[in-house]
């Protein structure tokens, strides 16, 4: 999975923590993160010159049993929480990387919490 950025260290590094991925490879304009496991998808931060637009058409969901506390680890590692009239008693936070990419935390549980 490709991602444009315009600081490709910045963001792969902060998704690299976020999933606990390893960097495999990185330049000046490009930063490749994987699993160590190898079981899920690679991703790649390429640089741009142009800056995010919209509202992204696709995101990546983490999953959780403790969505709080995720929220937090998130936020530590450069996270924001946004606003886009999520319900209260939604089961997910909306997120953005430090660029600005939307992304949700999602509680596992049946409750929601």
């Amino acid at each position: 999975m490709t991602f444009d950025c315009s600081d490709p260290a910045r963001v792969g590094l902060f998704w690299s923590r976020a999933l606990g991925y390893e960097t495999l490879q990185k330049g000046e304009d490009y930063f490749w993160v994987e699993s160590s496991m190898g079981s899920a998808t690679p991703l790649l931060f390429i640089k741009v010159p142009e800056g995010k637009q919209r509202k992204n058409r696709v995101h990546l969901d983490i999953a959780t049993n403790d969505r709080a506390a995720e929220v937090d680890r998130l936020i530590e590692l450069g996270a924001t929480i946004i606003d886009i009239g999520t319900p209260h008693d939604a089961s997910w936070t909306v997120m953005a990387d430090p660029e600005g990419n939307e992304f949700c935390v999602a509680s596992e549980d049946e409750d929601g919490a």
